[in-house]
């Protein structure tokens, strides 16, 4: 195995600082961490105990992938998982779910299909071949790469926001996304999906505070 740069181990005062790509695949980064630790960061295993604390940056988590990160690194008998952390996404004090929105937890992996009543807030990643679904809003805290149709009972006022949008496919109502590669910004920050005049179009998360007091954007066919 190739060493690949999706996790970068830092020395500090406190111990040392694993920053892990928000980018990369979660199963992915679990292999190098256990590469890293096994094979190329041998001498990180030896001597008295040291202090670990992962960032896990724009990615969200639920605490059973964070206890498969521990699980990893505790395997190593010096080192002690002090904190597994993320970083509040760009634009998340704007996004303001409606309250009663379900939050769920977890990772939509190729084949899976989620689908919920009402606005849906997941954190964690839907991976490519994963399909979330919802007759609200949807809220993806993490990487959304497969596919995202909300409004599924026919309402066009509902909206898809994801911190990282490479999504295969959006779809509000009836409405399909155009091909990602027509419309895919590669902006960093967070990132929404909404109809205006039955067509599909994109924003930063910035914007949703304006077009939420302008429901008049907000149109169907």
């Amino acid at each position: 195995m190739a060493e690949k740069q999706h996790i970068m181990i830092k020395g500090v005062k406190e111990g040392l600082v694993f920053l892990l790509d928000d980018s990369c695949e979660l199963d992915l980064l679990l292999d190098e961490l256990h590469y890293k630790l096994e094979k190329t960061h041998q001498q990180l295993l030896t001597g008295p105990l040291v202090h670990v604390h992962v960032k896990l940056g724009a990615r969200q988590l639920g605490d059973e992938d964070k206890e498969r990160i521990r699980s990893v690194i505790r395997a190593q008998g010096n080192l002690i998982v002090q904190s597994v952390e993320s970083e509040p996404a760009a634009g998340s004090e704007l996004l303001q779910p409606p309250p009663g929105i379900q939050l769920i937890s977890g990772i939509i992996r190729s084949g899976q299909t989620m689908e919920r009543e009402g606005d849906l807030l997941l954190t964690g990643d839907v991976n490519p071949g994963g399909t979330i679904i919802s007759t609200g809003d949807i809220y993806v805290m993490g990487a959304l790469r497969g596919v995202a149709h909300a409004g599924v009972s026919g309402r066009t006022d509902v909206i898809i926001a994801a911190s990282l949008m490479r999504p295969t496919q959006l779809r509000i109502a009836d409405i399909i996304s155009r091909p990602p590669e027509e419309w895919m910004s590669g902006d960093p920050a967070m990132e929404f999906a909404f109809l205006n005049e039955g067509t599909m179009q994109m924003d930063k998360i910035s914007q949703l505070y304006r077009l939420r007091n302008n429901p008049i954007m907000l149109r169907g066919v």
